[in-house]
């Protein structure tokens, strides 16, 4: 009687690591199909780019046998794609310039004045999150073309700086909200002003976020298509996308020469997030504290 007592326990213990294992197993399982699931596209888009139009047509998927440089070329010269990765690149510089200067000090300025004036400041920002700005379209349109900037990088530079600005903000003051105001208050005992406290002690610590902020809206700003198409569109400031949409009515049948496009349009800002990956995670972190 005593040995069968202690056999049920051992027996039990026995079930639930087999029952783990085997559920550590289906979870492998799932995020493998979900892996491959992520990657088709990216297998999809470079094997196409590698392929010869007749290769495209017998096995659009298979593997690229043998695999061709010749859309790269192609679509380089055909879409003017070196005039339109410096117009990406300056609108997109510019951009972030401007949403990291006034997103950190507008930031800084919310998270230390968080009741009053700050509070209601602060909830401004966030109704300009949840609210679509293809509300605000045609009036920005309106705007714009009568000030004469369409066809200009000032134009879409201020249109990306005040559609982003939101966003830029609410991830800043999370993370301004996780760092201690002794900071600050140490320089202003040692002789700084408010605007050397800030640049010189507050600003290098905003780091891990400020990489976030470029990340993501360096990915939205140049790879946009919709604003580009319609405010620089017809114009020599035409953007990569705008670009790369040329071949869809000149090249039709071309499918090569439009993923080759897209794989080069795709490569710059495939850099700088690999560059500044790092800081995704810890700014995220920072943020969501707060």
């Amino acid at each position: 009687m005593n040995s069968v007592e202690h056999a049920k326990p051992v027996k039990s213990a026995t079930s639930v690591r087999r029952r783990a294992r085997y559920g550590s197993y289906a979870l492998e399982l799932v995020m493998v199909a979900v892996a491959v699931l992520f990657l088709f596209p990216v297998y999809a888009l470079i094997t196409l780019a590698l392929k010869e139009p007749r290769q495209i047509a017998d096995s659009p998927l298979g593997l690229p046998a043998p695999p061709t440089l010749h859309n790269f070329g192609n679509a380089w010269s055909s879409a003017s794609l070196g005039p339109a990765l410096v117009n990406s690149a300056v609108i997109t510089a510019l951009s972030l310039l401007l949403l990291v200067v006034l997103g950190s000090t507008g930031a800084y300025f919310l998270a230390r004045r968080a009741q009053g004036l700050g509070y209601g400041l602060y909830i401004l920002f966030l109704l300009g999150i949840v609210l679509p700005f293809q509300l605000g379209m045609i009036p920005l349109y309106k705007l714009v073309d009568s000030l004469g900037w369409l066809g200009t990088y000032q134009g879409m530079v201020l249109f990306y700086t005040g559609i982003q600005l939101p966003f830029t903000v609410f991830l800043y003051t999370g993370f301004v909200r996780t760092l201690p105001a002794d900071y600050a208050q140490a320089a202003l005992i040692d002789g700084c002003d408010h605007r050397q406290a800030f640049t010189r002690i507050v600003f290098p610590l905003l780091r891990p976020i400020t990489g976030t902020v470029v990340i993501l809206n360096a990915v939205f700003v140049w790879n946009d298509f919709f604003t580009p198409l319609l405010y620089l569109g017809g114009s020599d400031k035409e953007t990569v996308p705008v670009g790369v949409f040329s071949f869809v009515g000149q090249y039709v049948s071309e499918y090569g020469l439009v993923f080759a496009g897209l794989v080069l349009a795709a490569l710059p800002v495939l850099v700088v997030f690999l560059l500044l990956q790092r800081y995704v995670i810890k700014g995220f972190a920072g943020g969501l504290k707060g």
